[in-house]
């Protein structure tokens, strides 16, 4: 696969993972009470796909580094708490809350530096992701405290929390792998210019 096709294999992979988290986040908002087992399990596959497209995210040619910069060591935790709880739903039944909740606690700090990183850049709606992230970030810290009292309440803080976690990484799919040149211009078009250029 070219330099290109990896980029765009990491930016639909992003989407549609971020598609996943919003629907399990709905889920779970609206029936809380759903087996804690089959939410290991739910939890442990969609971490391990969210890994894989971390990892292919950060070893694709993106030429400025904006939305994968961190994600090799986000991908290598995502890809081993999920295959964890794959291997084993039962035994981490009474703590997943918080193991959903680390994950999503370092993500969002990343983002956060990523949302600054695209100010820098130019992109104008860098404070969307910073001000998603902080949101994302609190409902983490929520989730390794897990200060509530009822299976339900935890069940639609998950919810809650994955659903923000996925309107976060649609939003760094959107708008950090695009600059601003002589308007919004896509990295991934622009990668594939300049290869263009390269060759000649």
């Amino acid at each position: 696969m070219k330099g290109t096709g990896w980029i765009r294999a990491a930016k639909s992979g992003y989407i549609a993972t971020s598609m996943l988290w919003c629907a399990a986040g709905l889920l779970l908002i609206f029936l809380p009470g759903t087996s804690v087992k089959l939410l290991c399990m739910a939890a442990g596959g969609l971490l391990t796909v969210c890994g894989i497209i971390k990892i292919i995210g950060y070893f694709s040619k993106d030429l400025y580094r904006l939305a994968f910069q961190f994600d090799l060591a986000l991908g290598l935790l995502c890809l081993l708490l999920g295959l964890i709880l794959l291997c084993n739903p039962v035994g981490f039944t009474t703590f997943v809350h918080f193991l959903i909740g680390i994950v999503v606690l370092t993500d969002s700090m990343f983002k956060l530096q990523t949302a600054f990183d695209a100010k820098r850049f130019g992109i104008s709606n860098w404070w969307v992701i910073g001000l998603t992230s902080l949101l994302t970030g609190v409902c983490g810290v929520l989730l390794v405290l897990n200060p509530f009292d009822g299976a339900k309440l935890i069940m639609r803080l998950i919810g809650i929390t994955a659903l923000l976690e996925g309107v976060l990484n649609l939003l760094v799919a959107v708008y950090a792998v695009k600059i601003q040149k002589q308007g919004k211009v896509d990295v991934i078009e622009t990668h594939a210019e300049i290869k263009g250029e390269d060759d000649l």
